[in-house]
């Protein structure tokens, strides 16, 4: 202590600046560890990290004074060859880094483990070296590493139905939780599920999203939409076509979860039906129905919309009629051919025998009607007709064409022939007035009349004119479906 004897100006200020350094050395004996008398000491406690996460094991020491701190060290409990040892941090197999102290040499003695696993789970020991000692604290701080672990409640869904998320990180540590699906961020842990709900789900810890639970999946069912029929290959006469039913929907339609109506009339079951030789009748209006026992919106069954089936074919069914039917010369005819065809017949052609004594069929015309303004003696015979369109062609049967002169009688002389009909008019006369006149002679009241018929065979396709005639002998009044008569007006 300084004794202030003299009052000189350079005593007083010696003075103050001892009595100023001695509190300032007593500040730095109390506040700095291991100085003026202190306690060998450290305090840590127990640690619970998530796996993925980094930890800091927070810990402090003391000593007592006029100690200098030389070396720290952290150590972990190991079971080696049958015994538990303790070791190095630096002696563990680890990746860089893993461990990392963060303390100090003046009383913070923090360790930090990043990436926390499994394996870092256990019991680790702080100890110190100084100038005069070596200390080190003889019970443990233990470390438990835990993982998140995600729910979906439920885990099976029907569309609309509310869904909750949760997640359990299993330390009492509050952490922040974010939740992904399919690595896409989740912004309502609760939430009403829709089909796009559907996925993979799971939580991290904010900021560490590495730190991940397990992914859980959340199912979410709904009826069936997007309901689709659709038609292989082009409906043509003749072959096949394949109606396939699809739709979108969880859990999938089963077989017997698809029907398919025409016209609104139940057809069959299941995704598919085949229909192997396309007719006509097939075409209409088809639609499927879909069923998965999940109602949407109070509404059960589920249709497509309507599709068109379209069977198409080349002409057939072709046919001629004549307008007048009774021709008289010099009068005008109107020949006209129909057939039934899809797409329609777009083309006709007309070939006719006459004026070449039967011998051959002539190409004469074209178009739907063939029209005659004047007919004359050089008009009569076989007439037939090709309608054609993109799929094919076909003939008709061939028409006769006769006339009656003028003068002979108010009666008309009519032919109607048949399929394939080829008759040889002269014959047929002579023959039909000789039976009629014998039989007028026998009975003249009856008209049971024995007349002939002629039968012929051609080939329909080519137009030529017939190569084989059938005359044969019957009753009136005997049926002979394959043929069609001529019947004929005598005049008086």
């Amino acid at each position: 202590m300084c004794s202030c004897v003299l009052c000189c100006k350079d005593c007083i200020l010696s003075c103050v600046l001892m009595l100023t350094m001695e509190r300032l050395i007593l500040i730095i004996l109390v506040t700095v560890p291991g100085v003026l008398s202190g306690d060998w000491r450290v305090t840590y406690g127990d640690q619970c990290a998530l796996k993925g996460t980094s930890v800091v094991i927070k810990c402090e020491y003391d000593y007592p004074w006029g100690h200098i701190v030389t070396a720290v060290s952290w150590s972990k409990a190991q079971y080696v060859a049958g015994e538990w040892k303790k070791l190095l941090l630096s002696q563990l197999a680890s990746p860089p880094n893993h461990f990392r102290y963060v303390g100090n040499y003046r009383g913070d003695c923090s360790q930090t483990v990043n990436d926390v696993q499994h394996t870092d789970e256990g019991d680790y020991f702080f100890s110190f070296v100084t100038t005069l000692n070596r200390w080190e604290r003889p019970t443990p701080a233990h470390l438990s590493v835990r993982e998140l672990t995600s729910a979906v409640q439920p885990s099976t869904v029907t569309e609309g139905g509310n869904v909750s998320l949760t997640c359990v990180t299993g330390c009492l540590a509050p952490i922040n939780i974010v939740w992904f699906r399919d690595g896409q961020t989740v912004p309502n842990p609760v939430f009403q599920a829709e089909r796009e709900h559907a996925g993979r789900y799971y939580c991290a810890v904010l900021g560490q999203e590495t730190a991940r639970s397990a992914s859980v999946a959340l199912n979410v069912q709904y009826a069936p939409s997007n309901i689709t029929l659709s038609m292989s290959p082009s409906a043509v006469k003749g072959s096949w076509a394949t109606l396939t039913c699809s739709s979108d929907a969880n859990p999938p339609v089963t077989q017997s979860g698809y029907s398919l109506y025409k016209d609104g009339h139940f057809i069959s079951s299941g995704q598919n039906h085949t229909i192997s030789d396309l007719q006509p009748a097939h075409s209409g209006l088809y639609y499927c129905e879909a069923w998965n026992n999940i109602s949407r919106r109070g509404i059960d069954p589920i249709n497509s919309t309507e599709v068109h089936l379209d069977v198409q074919y080349r002409p057939e069914n072709i046919s001629i009629s004549m307008d007048p039917p009774h021709v008289v010369e010099g009068s005008s005819v109107n020949l006209t051919c129909s057939s039934a065809a899809n797409p329609a017949a777009d083309n006709y052609t007309w070939y006719s025998s006459a004026g070449s004594n039967f011998s051959s069929l002539l190409q004469v015309g074209s178009g739907q009607v063939l029209s005659l303004p004047s007919v004359e003696a050089s008009h009569t015979g076989l007439y037939l007709c090709q309608a054609s369109n993109r799929l094919g062609e076909n003939n008709s049967t061939e028409v006769l064409l006769a006339m009656k002169k003028k003068g002979r009688g108010r009666h008309s002389l009519t032919i109607l022939a048949g399929i394939g009909v080829s008759v040889f008019v002269t014959s047929l006369l002579w023959l039909w007035l000789k039976q009629r006149s014998h039989a007028k002679k026998k009975a003249p009241a009856s008209y049971e009349d024995e007349v002939c018929y002629s039968t012929v065979t051609i080939t329909p396709r080519k137009p030529s004119p017939p190569h084989h005639v059938d005359n044969s002998c019957s009753k009136a009044g005997e049926n002979d479906d394959s043929v069609i008569y001529t019947s004929l007006a005598e005049s008086s």
